[in-house]
């Protein structure tokens, strides 16, 4: 595992984030987890120490607001909170899904007993690459 310091400089840069911000930014993802992180994100500090928060929509900064004694708890400081709508940061690129599962030559042949039946060809392979998928997917022993 990596540090994500660099990483998380460099996200502060690109959005406009001031180097104040630096602790809360640190903290942010374990102060609030990974659903609201992805969804709001502290931008820079204010010279008062408000802790700016870009929120993704009105509705994640109503909720947040609503939290936001809860939060400022959890970060160094116990910063107070404005949230506001702002760029975020890109989010991590999710793998695709093939490349999480890998089916075993078993789980091939199965599929394509399985849809053997099906005459379309494209159909036919779409069907099969699922089955292969659940087939992997499967607890040893399960069927699916």
């Amino acid at each position: 595992m990596e540090p994500l310091g660099d990483q998380i400089r460099a996200e502060l840069q690109r959005v406009g984030a001031d180097s104040g911000a630096g602790d809360a930014v640190t903290a942010w993802p374990a102060a609030v987890g990974d659903e609201i992180a992805r969804n709001a994100w502290p931008a820079r500090t204010q010279p008062d120490g408000t802790l700016v928060v870009h929120v993704r929509d009105a509705i994640w900064g109503f909720e947040l607001t609503q939290r936001a004694g809860e939060i400022s708890a959890r970060l160094p400081g116990r910063p107070k909170l404005r949230f506001t709508l702002g760029p975020l940061p890109d989010p991590a690129p999710e793998p695709p899904l093939e490349s999480l599962v890998v089916a075993s030559p078993e789980h091939a042949r199965e599929a394509a007993e399985l849809t053997a039946g099906i005459v379309d060809p494209n159909l036919r392979e779409s069907v099969a690459k699922v089955i292969k998928s659940a087939l992997a997917r499967a607890p040893d022993g399960r069927s699916v």
